[in-house]
């Protein structure tokens, strides 16, 4: 796919059909990670984020990403959980499980 003449988009940016949710985690992590060169609306929802054929983030940037969803959601992801590893693997992961801990809250409240 491209943009612009023979610009081509890296393969995390292939498939730019994201739900409100996902757009609005793509943002978070766009904006707290400083990626200037991917728009959030660019992040492929299916897309491994943490390896070179995705964004490309490490476990520094997951921790930051953690700490700004905890900020924003309420959501602690914790890094024993064994779960974290898949729940940070992909932008659809990530937004399913937040969006499914907010839920659960607002249901408990």
């Amino acid at each position: 796919m491209t943009i612009h003449d023979n610009i081509s988009l890296p393969a995390f940016c292939k498939n730019m059909a994201q739900t409100p949710q996902q757009l609005e985690m793509a943002k978070l992590i766009i904006d707290i990670l400083n990626i200037d060169d991917v728009a959030p609306e660019e992040i492929e929802p299916d897309a491994i984020m943490f390896d070179e054929t995705g964004l490309g983030l490490d476990s520094i940037d997951a921790l930051e990403i953690a700490v700004a969803i905890a900020e924003q959601y309420d959501v602690h992801i914790s890094a024993e959980d064994e779960a974290t590893k898949e729940i940070f693997a992909t932008l659809a992961n990530l937004t399913a499980h937040v969006m499914q801990e907010t839920e659960t809250r607002q249901t408990a409240s």
